[in-house]
């Protein structure tokens, strides 16, 4: 996970990726391919029998155990960062800076946020390299070169300051129009912001960082095809991308919309699953896309910079006045007030993000329903969710604090539990989506 001080429009742009996500934790290990050119049994003739929920190993819950600690410390630093910047009075430092070369109040914003961005990378690089290089590796997760791993990270930055320079004059620009409207008006612009994202994205900024073509198994594709057909999907295309050079991660995901909208399946997922794995999986990505869910998420999400920066509209003032010796500005509208900005938000999302993440893991178990519903293979939806767990290092019943605080997905555990027992169609009850079904 990048540094949490990033731009705001990175963050939503990682975040919006959460509803179409199978698998969203890091990879683990993964095994020789399996046969995903097999032919797909009829329902009737497939396994059904209940599958065990594993016992995690050391190795797992060493990982599970680390990664609390660290999540701690990551909170905790995307604090600190952007506090020391603003109260040593060096955001201010930068903001003369760039009044110096840009003149112009767009390329003062501009110039200022990729002064901010490279100081606050080169901050951070020793965390970064240490939890998304050296740490995944030290438990065999990934198969990343050390250039490899720079290089995103770089191109990483690039992408962020380009967004900041090219969306953040608006916030500043509606500061300083309107003083009392801005958080309302900048919350009303968030959500085109949010939807060009999400169109986007797909088509230039996930090439920059893998390899994305047509999927090499034309017969899987084809079933692929036929599923999403029955779900109602219509012009879809199936993506393989090329993750096997970074990670041994499994994962699948719906992005982009309209023209740009795409199932990806990562090159380890297909080598790792078998087909009716991978179909449930399928169902589960399909179900995503049907059930409107991202459109859900950029509800809810635009709802949350409304309440956000109108809770900074609030008492950003008061902050300024008490501080002002110490900050070096003397209103909002200022861009040396990006830190402030950057700490309030971040506050906000910290105190919403239980009700977020409890609507994420809500959306995850509909969509495992949906693939459920339109499989009606639970053995090998279950096997799918087992070998995440495996190959993941993942623990499957997480403490529940943890799971309020950190999940975005139902644990692991309490899936494969679902998919044991969810069978609706074998007593003769209604299913939840079978009118969405063709």
């Amino acid at each position: 996970m990048r540094a949490r001080i990033v731009t705001v429009a990175v963050w939503m742009l990682v975040s919006l990726h959460a509803p179409g996500a199978w698998a969203q934790a890091p990879a683990g290990q993964s095994s020789a391919p399996s046969s995903s050119t097999a032919a797909t049994p009829p329902p009737a003739a497939r396994d059904q029998s209940p599958v065990a929920v594993p016992e995690p190993s050391e190795k797992a819950m060493a990982r599970y155990r680390s990664g609390n600690v660290l999540w701690v410390a990551d909170t905790v630093w995307g604090f600190v960062l952007p506090a020391l910047i603003l109260f040593t009075g060096v955001s201010a430092r930068m903001r003369d800076w760039a009044v110096r070369i840009g003149r112009k109040r767009f390329f003062v914003i501009a110039i200022y946020f990729a002064i901010f961005s490279a100081i606050t990378y080169v901050i951070d690089l020793p965390r970064a390299y240490y939890e998304e290089f050296v740490r995944e590796h030290a438990y065999g997760l990934s198969n990343q070169t050390f250039t490899k791993w720079m290089s995103d990270s770089v191109t990483a930055l690039a992408v962020s300051i380009v967004i900041g320079a090219l969306f953040l004059w608006v916030p500043y620009l509606l500061l300083r129009k309107s003083p009392r409207r801005w958080w309302l008006y900048t919350s009303l612009l968030a959500v085109p912001f949010l939807m060009l994202i999400i169109v986007v994205t797909p088509i230039f900024i996930e090439p920059l960082f893998n390899t994305f073509g047509p999927m090499k198994n034309k017969t899987l594709e084809q079933h692929i095809l036929q599923l999403a057909h029955r779900a109602g999907i219509e012009g879809g295309r199936v993506y393989e991308v090329d993750k096997s050079t970074d990670t041994k991660a499994l994962n699948a995901y719906v992005t982009g919309l309209g023209a740009t909208k795409r199932i990806v399946l990562w090159d380890t997922t297909i080598a790792r699953l078998d087909e009716p794995e991978l179909l449930f999986v399928m169902g589960h990505e399909m179900g995503h896309y049907v059930l409107g869910h991202i459109w859900k998420f950029v509800s809810l999400f635009s709802c949350l910079i409304l309440v956000t920066l109108y809770g900074i509209h609030r008492t950003a003032g008061w902050l300024i006045a008490r501080y002002q010796s110490r900050l070096r500005f003397t209103e909002l509208a200022d861009v040396a007030s990006l830190p402030l900005l950057l700490l309030l938000v971040g506050l906000g999302f910290f105190v919403a993000s239980p009700l977020a993440l409890a609507y994420g893991r809500h959306a995850e178990h509909e969509a495992d329903r949906f693939g459920l519903e339109i499989t009606r293979d639970n053995h090998s939806a279950a096997l799918a969710f087992v070998k995440l767990q495996q190959d993941n290092l993942a623990n499957p019943r997480p403490h529940w604090l943890l799971k309020l605080l950190r999940a975005d997905h139902p644990p692991l555990g309490e899936r494969i539990d679902f998919c044991n027992s969810y069978r609706p169609w074998e007593h003769g009850q209604p299913l939840a989506y079978e009118h969405l079904f063709k």
